[in-house]
This record gives structure tokens, C-alpha cells and sequence, in this order.
């Protein structure tokens, strides 16, 4: 997988789970077919037949459904029953974020929880912006895999867009395609 697209597919998919998306989200897609289709046909489609107005509206409302009102994509909130975001160097993502020289500063967001999938895949981007490889494996086994997959399967279900619908599908495809990259990469001796 080449490392210009593992960069901004994760810049991309973090951009996606960091909150609603605004008028220049929505024309950027517009007008990045080849993104669009990427995604998914029924994507492509759905942009084919509906202005900027009517899709702002349609993925802000499937936005808030999915991640906000109904669950949120949350680390900690997925993997424990008792819905409790752990702050500072308690909170494993945290942790792992600091053992690897990354700084999220939380005032500067309006994500409340470090391990909020966003931020999540923006580390991810960091350490393949950086070419470490095996922190990003590290980072896959102990954080991504075990949660983004299943989540997202089940939020796919949830989708009341072909864009969230096929996003969901997107994300899963690609962590797996990644995951499977950097162990053959590691089994290389790379």
C-alpha cells in the first residue's frame, strides 16, 4: 500500500469521524469523483442526484443519529460497559499517544475523550507521516482492530445515508487492507 495514500486515507477518515459535516466537506466530495466512488457507487450516486443543500442535511442528520445521539465512537464507551472516558495517562489510547511523542491537546477540539476515533486515526497518520511502523502495527492490535471493526459493523446498520452506510464499509476494508500491510511489511523485516 503506498504510504501517500495510507497518509490521506487516514487524514480523510479522520476528517469524516470528527464531527458533522459542513458545506465545504460536502463540496470537496462533490467534486472528488474518484473519492466518491472509492467510497462506494451508491455514494457516487447519491451525490449525483441531490445538491449540496438536501446532502448537508441528509449527512448531518445521520451524523448526529449514528455517532451522537445513539452511541458515540469511543474507545472507551465500546470496550466498557460503564460508558466512562479515563482522562490523561489513564486512558490507554492516551497513554500510547504520549509513548510515541504524540500531543493531543484537548482544548483545542470540541471531542471530549482522547480515544475518540478521530483522534485515533489522526495518530495513526502521524506515525505513518513519521514511517514508524511498528508503533502503527502496535497501535492496530491494541486499539483499532479490536473495536473499529465491530463498531463499524454494527453502525452500518444504522446508516440512513449511502454515504455513512458505505463509509463504514470503506473504514472496515481499509483498516483490514492496512493491518494486513503492515504485517507482511514486518514479516519482511521492514
Amino acid at each position: 500500500m503506498q504510504h501517500e495514500y495510507r497518509l490521506y486515507t487516514y487524514a480523510f477518515l479522520s476528517r469524516v469521524m470528527s464531527g458533522e459535516p459542513d458545506q465545504r466537506f460536502v463540496h470537496d466530495l462533490r467534486h472528488n469523483r474518484d473519492l466518491l466512488e472509492t467510497i462506494g457507487e451508491e455514494t457516487l450516486q447519491w451525490f449525483d442526484e441531490h445538491d449540496d443543500e438536501a446532502l448537508l442535511d441528509a449527512l448531518n442528520a445521520d451524523y448526529s443519529s449514528m455517532f451522537i445521539i445513539n452511541t458515540q465512537p469511543i474507545e472507551s464507551f465500546i470496550l466498557d460497559a460503564k460508558n466512562e472516558t479515563l482522562v490523561g495517562l489513564q486512558n490507554p489510547a492516551m497513554a500510547f499517544y504520549f509513548q510515541n511523542g504524540f500531543e493531543v491537546d484537548m482544548t483545542q477540539t470540541n471531542i471530549m475523550a482522547p480515544d475518540h476515533l478521530s483522534i485515533e486515526l489522526a495518530f495513526m497518520q502521524t506515525l505513518v507521516y513519521r514511517g514508524e511502523q511498528t508503533p502503527q502495527l502496535e497501535f492496530m492490535q491494541e486499539h483499532l482492530i479490536p473495536w473499529v471493526i465491530p463498531y463499524m459493523a454494527g453502525m452500518r446498520s444504522m446508516a440512513d445515508t449511502p454515504f455513512y452506510h458505505d463509509m463504514c464499509n470503506f473504514i472496515i476494508e481499509f483498516l483490514v487492507a492496512d493491518y494486513d500491510f503492515l504485517m507482511q511489511e514486518r514479516s519482511r523485516g521492514a
